[in-house]
């Protein structure tokens, strides 16, 4: 029940305060009991708190009314049932216990005063309907304690409105905390001086503090104000020597980007529509070369925010290429490019440290698990952080350092949208994927975009997102996935349709590695087919469509597709998740290098035996399937013969080693480089030489991938720094055309 309105003291509209039935009754019984005992009344006796009461004449007619009803009331039985009479009429709130406990309570109290004889039922009539006409319970009770002057009394009703008022309060401190929780769960919301929210309770604490608390705050930022430009200047200093390019968006100790092109920036700018979304700079975790001044311009139904308007194709990735702004002549001029691999597609063997604090039992394998066990907020703060450190602009100009001229940029759907039941973190990646576009311009690298990640997994693999059944194109949802996935294509081939991306995106993938040993072959070429038309209609014209092979081997694409126009099949090529190759030896393993994938890619590119254009967008020199992680989470490896692959039925559980023995080890294959013998860096450089060689005989390559943290013989990074790989792509020593050597000196069982 809600309750009265309450009214200043002085309030005219107030009615005169009476006396409560409670209070009558209560005296009326002390004087009874009084005359029982025979103790006589005095006039003008004193007050409980000694103090003389002055009648006013208003008050002394009430007085001799209460006299004369007491002269003619009979009997002291009979004054005793108009007693229980008057206070069954009382309107609820009192009761006969009442006015007993009330007697009891102050019976040390006793009046003389012959004022308090009894009403007559025409006084009592009136002050009921004064009563009545007041109104307020919480008045009533205020009159009575200002009329026994009862202070402890008083303070306690007081302190029990302060009460109901900081309840009121806090409900609504809680109605805005309803309002916010929506975009922390979406991980949005920042705290401290960037907007975080203080409550009405936190702020009323704050003021508890006194005045040496304040003083020592005042020490406190007295120091920092000396402390942090010199912690700024210092960072900066650690995050500008990241090569050719300049600062990373990170400093090399790993610390947090400064931000600083924030510093002058109007907060209230952001309008409150686009405020903790990823539209509002204030929540990015890293702005370094971004623009962050606030658009909501949208194309394709993409946000451009973080984008520069102005843009400059002439750089060069080096002498031996075409600057951007001029034609690139592909299928005579070979590719040689990178791929930036467990970036914006995670992957647990390139960061094991995303999945490796984890408990077996708790099953984080991919993607979806992972975001799924640490909910929206903490995932899309501990992948933003990934986003941001993991590949910076130091990278793109040590791409360029090593002779480098395209990069492929692997990403996931969630980066444009997620669908009811994802825990993926949404649209965060994306402003990160148009920074990298932007890094890899300001070096002369052209682009090839893949969509890593389609819409219920196109082969089940960790890198699709999630591992285990395929729900692209196959299954309850097949359908719907498919044209999802259609859908995307429209907003994407809009959005890089734009005149700012035609010199840089020279590669636009549709769907990497669908599983087509296990998917519907018409299916996917059906699919493929809708998705070329769709890039096309969206604008996107110059750029060569790239569609994987699907693992059905080269020579299975003749006659398909035939009529599309500007497409590049994408073959990627291992040796080592092949039993049959990964127990060649080492001599064996460089021989089908040379023969192998050069017979491959020449009967690919001859349209009466294949497809016709062809690159190969994936390959590392590993000779083993050891690194951790590989094969899945905790699955084991061919090498070793311990693989219990998730992969539905092609488990290894014989060793593969080329001994096919029991001595077959991860030991050596996985020991830190620096170990690795010279005989064991020869052949993992002519290993990788003698593909690029092959590679080169059809459109080029991309080499799988740019950094891990620790996989050596799948980092391009480490390779060079350890003498594995050559320091500039073209600067190579054997190219398939010299002999062999046998390797006896190697041991084949690591």
């Amino acid at each position: 029940m809600a309750s009265p309105p309450r009214r200043s003291r002085h309030d005219p509209s107030r009615p005169p305060k009476a006396r409560t039935h409670h209070h009558h009754n209560r005296y009326t019984a002390e004087r009874e009991e009084r005359k029982e005992r025979g103790t006589p009344e005095k006039s003008g006796s004193r007050t409980p708190n000694n103090r003389r009461q002055t009648r006013s004449p208003e008050r002394e007619i009430r007085r001799q009314e209460r006299a004369a009803q007491q002269r003619s009331s009979g009997s002291p039985e009979r004054r005793r049932q108009q007693q229980r009479r008057r206070s069954r009429s009382h309107d609820g709130r009192s009761s006969r216990r009442d006015v007993t406990a009330s007697s009891e309570k102050h019976e040390s109290y006793e009046s003389t005063n012959s004022g308090t004889a009894l009403l007559s039922m025409d006084a009592l009539a009136q002050l009921d309907a004064m009563n009545e006409k007041g109104g307020s319970k919480v008045r009533t009770i205020e009159k009575k304690l200002r009329s026994t002057s009862g202070k402890n009394v008083k303070e306690k009703v007081v302190t029990g409105r302060v009460a109901k008022e900081k309840i009121k309060h806090r409900r609504k401190d809680e109605e805005r905390r309803r309002v916010s929780g929506p975009m922390a769960e979406e991980g949005r919301v920042r705290r401290g001086k960037r907007g975080g929210y203080v409550s009405a309770d936190e702020r009323r604490e704050k003021k508890r503090f006194g005045k040496k608390f304040w003083l020592f705050v005042a020490v406190i930022v007295a120091l920092l104000i000396i402390i942090i430009p010199v912690a700024i200047v210092v960072g900066k200093k650690n995050s500008s020597g990241g090569g050719a390019g300049g600062a990373a968006g990170a400093d090399s100790s790993g610390g947090d980007p400064s931000n600083s092109n924030l510093n002058g920036m109007d907060q209230s700018a952001i309008p409150t529509s686009a405020k903790n979304t990823i539209l509002d700079p204030f929540t990015w975790y890293d702005t370094t070369d971004f623009n962050v001044t606030y658009t909501g311009e949208m194309v394709g139904g993409l946000p451009v925010m973080g984008l520069n308007s102005t843009w400059n194709d002439t750089t060069q990735a080096n002498e031996n290429v075409p600057a951007l702004d001029k034609k690139w002549a592909y299928g005579t001029m070979p590719v040689r490019g990178i791929n930036v691999g467990g970036w914006l597609s995670i992957e647990p063997f390139i960061t094991p440290s995303l999945f490796n604090t984890y408990k077996a039992n708790q099953g984080i394998v991919d993607e979806w698990t992972l975001t799924q066990l640490l909910g929206p907020s903490k995932a899309a703060s501990t992948l933003e952080k990934h986003y941001a450190k993991f590949i910076t602009e130091s990278d793109f100009a040590n791409i360029q350092a090593a002779g480098f001229d395209h990069v492929r940029i692997p990403y996931s759907y969630w980066a444009v949208t997620t669908y009811p039941g994802d825990p993926y973190v949404p649209k965060i990646s994306w402003r990160y994927l148009l920074r990298g576009i932007e890094y890899a311009r300001k070096y002369g690298l052209r682009v090839n975009l893949d969509l890593h990640a389609l819409p219920g997994s196109q082969n089940g693999w960790n890198h699709s997102g999630r591992q285990g059944s395929i729900g692209w194109l196959n299954g309850t949802d097949g359908d719907t996935n498919a044209q999802r996935s259609l859908d995307l294509h429209t907003q994407l081939s809009t959005f890089f349709a734009q005149p700012r991306y035609k010199n840089i995106i020279t590669f636009y993938g549709l769907a990497n590695e669908p599983k087509m040993t296990e998917l519907d072959i018409d299916a996917v070429v059906d699919w493929t087919t809708k998705a070329a038309a769709v890039v096309r209609k969206s604008g996107l014209t110059t750029a060569t469509i790239a569609f994987g092979d699907g693992f059905l081997g080269l020579t299975k694409w003749q006659g398909k597709l035939v009529g599309v126009q500007n497409l590049v099949l994408d073959a990627h090529e291992y040796t080592i998740f092949d039993p049959n190759l990964i127990s060649l030896n080492h001599q064996k393993k460089i021989q089908y290098a040379c023969t192998g994938w050069t017979g491959q890619m020449t009967a690919s590119l001859d349209t009466t035996t294949g497809f016709g254009p062809t690159l190969c967008g994936e390959w590392s020199q590993a000779d083993t399937d050891c690194t951790t992680y590989l094969n899945d989470v905790a699955s084991g490896n061919r090498w070793e013969g311990t693989l219990h692959s998730t992969d539905r039925g092609v488990s290894v559980l014989s060793p593969a080693c080329p001994t096919k023995s029991g001595s077959c080890s991860c030991g050596d294959a996985n020991a830190d480089p620096s170990g690795y013998s010279d005989a064991y860096k020869q052949w993992l450089l002519m290993n990788a030489q003698a593909q690029m060689s092959s590679f080169e005989k059809g459109w080029g390559w991309f080499y799988w991938t740019w950094v891990t943290e620790g996989a050596t013989q799948w980092d391009y990074k480490a390779g060079m720094a350890n003498g594995i790989l050559p320091k500039k792509t073209w600067d190579r020593n054997f190219n398939c055309t010299s002999s062999i050597p046998d390797f006896s000196n190697l041991s084949e069982n690591f």
